[in-house]
């Protein structure tokens, strides 16, 4: 029967000896590539919220009605306001929003870079007596 191998696991060999620091290696590894995930999935999540903001942007520029009070959400509540603090306040939470994608995008990038570091140590090391392959998008 064979054995299953999953991502950041050590396969043991009687010609490979796995010390403590290899270990802390393996585990914070490990921990980078859930907070990989995690970072992934808040990114995802950050671009479809901008991808909302663009389109409701697009649709009150189809808006030829001047005088009416258009509702905005800012956090739980909906406030009524004109159509070009509208605008204002869509332009401001699309900036806000883009500064916060761009800090994730760079938090992603510091993790790769450590999780390729930690990788590289690693299969030195132990070759193809660990897994630590994660899916690459």
């Amino acid at each position: 029967m064979s054995g299953n191998t999953s991502k950041g696991t050590f396969q043991p060999d009687s010609d490979v000896h796995i010390t403590f620091e290899d270990q802390q290696k393996i585990n914070k590894f490990a921990q980078y590539n859930a907070q990989m995930e995690d970072c992934k999935e808040e990114l995802k999540s950050k671009l479809n919220e901008l991808k909302n903001l663009e389109d409701a942007a697009e649709e009150l520029e189809l808006t030829l009605d001047e005088g009416g009070k258009i509702p905005f959400l800012i956090g739980e509540v909906f406030i009524y306001q004109s159509l070009e603090d509208t605008q204002s306040s869509l332009a401001d939470a699309k900036s806000q929003l883009q500064k916060s994608i761009q800090e994730v995008e760079e938090k992603c990038s510091s993790l790769k870079s450590t999780m390729a570091t930690l990788k590289t140590q690693l299969y030195a090391k132990f070759g193809n007596h660990i897994n630590l392959e994660a899916d690459e998008e």
